[in-house]
């Protein structure tokens, strides 16, 4: 008998599958998304050294006091923020990294965010 895997474990070994041909460079660092039932967050990494370079989330102080906007509108900010600070940080391309997540919803909202704010995939 097969055995029962929760939602969890699932994307779980989702994202080890993509992370295995997925990883960030000092030229082309990885967009990496993470989504909870409440937050998003999104961080940039350069895995070849193993810091982040860049990071955002609905946490922060003037996106955390945003509270006109449904979840996606929410993590559009989130992307838009990355992808400045992205900029400030010299970083223009990244290779994007759902963690495991489908690419529709919120992670979809993020990542179009950040390519209209000037990142490129």
């Amino acid at each position: 008998m097969p055995k029962i895997r929760t939602g969890r474990e699932g994307r779980l070994r989702r994202h080890l599958r993509v992370r295995k041909t997925v990883t960030g460079t000092a030229g082309r660092p990885r967009l990496a998304v993470f989504r909870s039932s409440n937050h998003i967050y999104a961080q940039i990494i350069n895995d070849e050294i193993g810091h982040t370079l860049v990071a955002a989330s609905d946490l922060e102080g003037e996106l955390r006091s945003i509270t006109d906007k449904d979840k996606s509108g929410i993590a559009e900010l989130v992307g838009a923020a990355v992808a400045e600070r992205a900029k400030q940080a010299g970083i223009k391309q990244v290779v994007f990294d759902r963690g495991g997540f489908r690419y529709h919803g919120r992670v979809k909202a993020l990542a179009d965010a950040a390519r209209k704010a000037g990142l490129e995939f």
